[in-house]
C-alpha cells in the first residue's frame, strides 16, 4: 500500500458519503429518519465527514507525485584515475602505509538517466470521488470547492433564514373560514401606531355597475369591524369577522392596508349559482409546506415552490376555500432551533413571509387542522411537554379563524357548505400513545387505544349518524393522517395504528349510506404522495348483537332473528349496500 493509500481511502470515502448525504438533505431533507428532538442527524454527519475530509484531503494532494517514471537507466563506466596510480598510493588511505605492490583499481562512473512524464489530471476520477488530482492545481481546488459548497449550502439552509429572517415586522391579512353570510379576516400588525385596525368590505362581482339611482348592486365600502388593540400575547395577531353577507357572492375587503377577496358559501344544500361556477361547489386540499425544498441557494431563504404551483393553478380552479391538513410548519425539519412559544411562532411567521403566500391567498380563504410537525414528529404526548409552546401560534393564527369548534376549548371542528358537511379532526391531542399494536384485540376485534379521545369520537359519531337537510349530500370527514393502512412507512403513527377504533368509525360510516342519500369522503395528507382509496362493506355483512336469547328476562322467541343456544344471545346479519363504500382521498404536497 502506498504511503498515502489509508489518506486516499479516507478523502475518497469521506466525500462520497458527505456528496449523497448532502444531495438528500437538500432535496428531500424532511425525510422521517428518526425521532431526535432537536430535528434531523444530517447536518452533525456532514460537518463530521467534512472535518475527515479536510486533513486526509491535504495529506493526499502533499504526497501524491505528479509524475510517472517512464525509464530509470544506469550506466556504469570504468575509467583510468584522473591523478595517476602512483600518485593515489601516496594519498589515498587505502594505500598509504598500505602494501606498496597492491594494483590500484579503475574509478567508477555511475549515470543515472531517469525519464519522467506528468500524470493525467484525472478529471472525472478527481471530480467523482473528491480526491485530488496527480498533475492539476485547478482540478484539485474545483473537487475541494464542491464539497466545501454542499457543507456550506446545508448550514445556509438550517440558519440563514433563522438567524437573518425572524419575520418580527410581518404585517398581514389573510381570510379564513368564509360561510354564507360571514367571513373571518386575520390580521397580524406589529406596529402599535397604525393602531387601531379597521376592516372594510364591499360587493365586487364583475361586471361592477356604475353607481347611481337605480343600480341594483351596492357597492359602497362598508365598516367591518376594528381591532383596537394587538400585543405579544398573540403575537400581534387578531381576528375580525364580517357579517351581513349574501350567500354564493364575491367580496372585495380591506384590512391593515392589506386587500383580498372571497366568495361567501352557497346556502347549505345548494351549488353556486354564479357564472363561471354554475352547479358546482369547489374547494381545495392540500398539506405539507417547508420553505426553501427543495433546497435553491439562488431563491429566497422564504420561498415556497409548493405555494408556486399552487398560485398557478387557482385561477382556473375558482374555489371556494383551502383545507389545509396539516404539517403547515415543519419546526423538527431541517433541525430543531429551539421549543418555546417564539421559537414556534417564528416557523409560523417566516411561511407567512414567503414572497410566494400573497398569491395564495389574495382570493383563497384557509382553514386548518394541525398535524405532528406543528409540533414533534410523531406527536403522541397529547398536551404534556412542548404542546403548550407549539399549540400557542396554531391557536392565534390558524384556530382563530377557523370555523366553530364542535364543543368550546377543543380543537376539532365541524361546518356545513353547500352539498356538504364537514368534520375536521384532531388526531394529535387525544390520542394514546404509540405502542407499537395496531390497536385491535386480537380476538374481539375491539379498540386497545384510541386516536380521537372518548368525547371527539362520540362527537364524530353523532355527526355520522346526524340526519342532513335535503340536499347535502356529502359527509367529509378531515383526518390529518392517512386512513388507509396500504402504507407501511411509519404506519403506528398512522389509523393503521389504530385499527379497533377506526372499524367502528368505517361500520358508522357504511350505515350512512344504509340509510341512503348520503356518501362519505375521508380527506387526509400527511404522506407527500396522492392515494385514493375504497373501502366497500364485507360482502358477508356482520353478525351483530341485538338483545339476550331465551334465557333473557321478557325475551320473545317468537321475535329472534338468529338465536345462538350456546350463548343464548339473539343476533342478527347485518348487509351493507355496496354503494355504502366510502372513498379516501390523500393529499400531494
Amino acid at each position: 500500500m502506498p504511503p498515502n493509500g489509508i489518506a486516499s481511502y479516507a478523502t475518497a470515502t469521506s466525500s462520497v458519503l458527505l456528496r449523497a448525504l448532502a444531495y438528500v438533505f437538500l432535496r428531500w431533507v424532511n425525510i422521517d429518519l428518526h425521532k431526535a428532538p432537536e430535528g434531523h442527524h444530517f447536518l452533525p454527519i456532514l460537518l463530521t465527514l467534512f472535518a475527515v475530509y479536510v486533513p486526509s484531503f491535504i495529506y493526499t494532494a502533499a504526497h501524491t507525485e505528479p509524475y510517472d517514471v517512464i525509464s530509470d537507466d544506469v550506466e556504469i563506466i570504468t575509467k583510468e584515475p584522473v591523478y595517476g596510480k602512483e600518485l593515489l598510493k601516496d594519498v589515498d588511505p587505502r594505500y598509504v602505509n598500505g602494501d606498496a605492490s597492491k594494483e590500484v583499481g579503475q574509478e567508477l562512473d555511475v549515470q543515472e538517466t531517469i525519464v519522467v512524464e506528468e500524470k493525467d489530471p484525472a478529471i472525472a476520477k478527481t471530480l467523482l470521488t473528491g480526491l485530488p488530482s496527480p498533475s492539476s492545481l485547478f482540478w484539485t481546488a474545483m473537487t475541494f470547492a464542491i464539497n466545501l459548497a454542499l457543507v456550506a449550502m446545508a448550514v445556509d439552509l438550517v440558519y440563514r433564514a433563522k438567524i437573518f429572517y425572524p419575520s418580527h415586522d410581518l404585517s398581514m391579512a389573510r381570510v379564513g373560514f368564509v360561510s354564507d353570510t360571514t367571513a373571518k379576516i386575520l390580521v397580524r400588525e406589529p406596529d402599535l401606531s397604525r393602531l387601531p385596525i379597521f376592516a372594510s368590505y364591499r360587493y365586487a362581482d364583475p361586471p361592477l355597475p356604475i353607481g347611481g339611482a337605480g343600480s341594483p348592486f351596492d357597492t359602497t365600502w362598508k365598516a367591518g369591524g376594528s381591532l383596537d388593540w394587538l400585543d405579544d400575547s398573540t403575537d400581534y395577531t387578531g381576528t375580525l369577522e364580517l357579517r351581513g353577507l349574501k350567500p354564493d357572492t364575491r367580496y372585495q375587503y380591506v384590512a391593515n392596508n392589506h386587500s383580498g377577496y372571497f366568495i361567501t358559501a352557497p346556502k347549505a344544500g345548494r351549488t353556486s349559482t354564479r357564472l363561471l361556477g354554475a352547479g358546482t361547489f369547489t374547494f381545495l386540499h392540500s398539506s405539507c409546506l417547508k420553505n426553501n425544498l427543495p433546497y435553491n441557494p439562488f431563491a429566497h431563504p422564504l420561498s415556497n415552490q409548493g405555494l408556486k404551483y399552487l398560485s398557478q393553478a387557482l385561477g382556473t380552479l375558482r374555489a371556494h376555500f383551502m383545507l389545509f391538513l396539516g404539517d403547515f410548519i415543519y419546526i423538527d425539519v431541517p433541525r430543531r432551533h429551539g421549543v418555546s412559544a417564539e421559537d414556534y411562532r417564528r416557523e409560523y411567521r417566516q411561511l407567512y413571509s414567503s414572497p410566494d403566500w400573497p398569491d395564495t391567498a389574495k382570493s383563497l380563504p384557509w382553514i386548518h387542522v394541525y398535524d405532528d410537525h406543528e409540533i414533534a414528529n410523531d406527536w403522541d404526548g397529547n398536551t404534556t411537554g412542548i404542546f403548550e409552546a407549539a399549540n400557542d401560534p396554531y391557536k392565534h393564527y390558524h384556530m382563530a379563524a377557523n370555523p366553530p369548534a364542535v364543543r368550546a376549548e377543543e380543537t376539532y371542528f365541524s361546518f356545513t357548505q353547500g352539498p356538504a358537511t364537514f368534520f375536521m379532526l384532531d388526531t394529535r391531542r387525544y390520542r394514546s400513545p404509540n405502542d407499537g399494536t395496531n390497536g385491535s384485540d386480537p380476538i374481539t376485534g375491539d379498540p386497545t387505544k384510541s386516536l380521537l379521545g372518548e368525547k371527539q369520537l362520540s362527537d364524530l359519531l353523532a355527526w355520522l349518524k346526524r340526519d342532513e337537510q335535503s340536499d347535502v349530500r356529502w359527509k367529509i370527514l378531515v383526518s390529518s393522517v392517512p386512513f388507509t393502512k396500504n402504507w407501511w412507512l411509519n404506519a403506528q403513527d398512522t389509523w393503521r395504528g389504530y385499527l379497533g377504533e377506526r372499524q367502528i368509525i368505517l361500520e358508522a360510516m357504511w350505515d350512512v349510506g344504509l340509510r341512503g342519500g348520503t356518501g362519505v369522503i375521508v380527506l387526509s395528507g400527511d404522506r407527500h404522495e396522492f392515494a385514493a382509496t375504497a373501502f366497500p362493506p364485507p360482502p358477508d355483512g356482520k353478525e351483530e348483537i341485538i338483545g339476550l336469547g331465551p334465557i333473557g328476562v321478557g325475551a320473545n322467541a317468537l321475535g329472534m332473528l338468529n338465536p345462538d343456544p350456546s350463548t343464548g344471545l339473539q343476533t342478527r346479519r347485518k348487509r351493507w349496500p355496496l354503494s355504502s363504500t366510502v372513498h379516501e382521498f390523500s393529499a400531494v404536497r
